[in-house]
């Protein structure tokens, strides 16, 4: 008996993850003819790529995917997919944009962690203005060390080791545009997984 999709989705939110592998493999083909992507970033983006992330997305956010009706999972999905090969399309374009050489991110900040917290939008609350101190750096590797290994990964290679996206993409046998969007995505998590220790961080205004 073939299962109905409301009852995958219902066995998916309660964290059966046999039951959203098989959501994915039902709309993942769908969501891939829907990516458009521009000619010129052919050889450094795959709508491959982006399924990846987008599937990895799914495994780490179904718990608050909320059903509203038929066809609503692969609504779902496609918006995760879209907003994935946007960040993926902007990062790629400052990169091109930028000076050969230069980095993204702020200026003057020489210390990498200082800098990943920058990126990050956050501050340290601690007393010492070194950012890099060992109560921040332990902060932080605790909180990478909660993401999936390709979110840690990149963090660790191209922020805090600050590897050429080149180096990194061919470190993790990925094309430049995964990177952008692994790392833009394991950003997001690492902002929320410090923004709750209120010990050492603080959101910027």
């Amino acid at each position: 008996m073939i299962e109905s999709e409301d009852d995958l989705v219902k066995r998916a939110v309660g964290g059966d993850m046999a039951a959203l592998a098989t959501l994915l493999e039902q709309n993942c083909a769908a969501v891939r003819a829907m990516l458009n992507i521009d000619r010129k970033w052919a050889s450094v983006l795959d709508p491959d790529d982006v399924l990846q992330v987008t599937c990895l997305e799914a495994f780490l956010q179904i718990g608050k995917f909320n059903a509203k009706g038929p066809g609503a999972f692969l609504g779902w999905l496609s918006r995760i997919a879209q907003n994935n090969l946007c960040d993926a399309v902007r990062e790629l374009s400052a990169v091109k944009r930028s000076p050969p050489g230069q980095r993204i991110g702020v200026a003057g900040q020489q210390d990498s962690t200082a800098l990943l917290l920058a990126n990050l939008g956050m501050t340290t609350t601690t007393p010492s203005r070194n950012a890099a101190s060992a109560e921040v750096c332990a902060a932080i590797n605790n909180a990478i060390s909660l993401m999936p290994p390709d979110y840690g990964t990149v963090v660790r290679l191209y922020d805090l080791e600050s590897m050429p996206i080149g180096d990194v993409a061919a470190a993790m046998k990925r094309t430049p545009g995964a990177v952008h969007m692994l790392r833009t995505r394991a950003h997001e998590h690492l902002r929320e997984i410090l923004g709750s220790d209120t010990a050492f961080f603080s959101q910027c205004a």
